[in-house]
């Protein structure tokens, strides 16, 4: 028997899509991967300004409770500010995304790109050759 080829296998961009850790999507950070916070995280990129809290809790569709646990949490993780003040002698709570979060939840939203990419050409992929399994031969 001969040596097995080292064949690479290329994906949509020209990269080998066997290449060791291809797929671990590393810049894909638990932090924003929770629903809640994801929803806070995007709400607050779309307004550069800030957002206050009720129409954050508006905008998300969550308690008092859970967008103020979710706050302290983005916020110890220095990705948001939050402001405590008061306007027509109400008080107010503005958040915002600091510069740090806004690259790494860019990078993160990138990240999510090159999920559905390589989904979508897997897809395209698998349908094309969906009598035979790669890999497999059947005799």
């Amino acid at each position: 028997m001969g040596r097995a080829e080292n064949k690479s296998e290329q994906g949509p961009r020209g990269k080998d899509v066997r290449e060791a850790g291809r797929f671990a999507y590393g810049s894909l950070e638990r932090l924003f991967h929770e629903r809640a916070r994801l929803s806070i995280v995007s709400s607050l990129a779309a307004h550069r300004d800030g957002v206050v809290f009720s129409d954050l809790k508006m905008l998300c569709a969550l308690t008092d409770g859970n967008l103020s646990r979710q706050l302290q949490t983005l916020q110890e993780a220095h990705v948001i500010e939050i402001w405590k003040g008061s306007k027509n002698n109400r008080p107010q709570t503005l958040c915002r995304l600091t510069e740090q979060g806004r690259r790494r939840f860019a990078a993160y939203v990138s990240g999510l790109q090159q999920v559905i990419e390589d989904a979508q050409s897997e897809a395209a992929t698998d349908s094309a050759s969906r009598s035979q399994p790669r890999g497999l031969s059947l005799t």
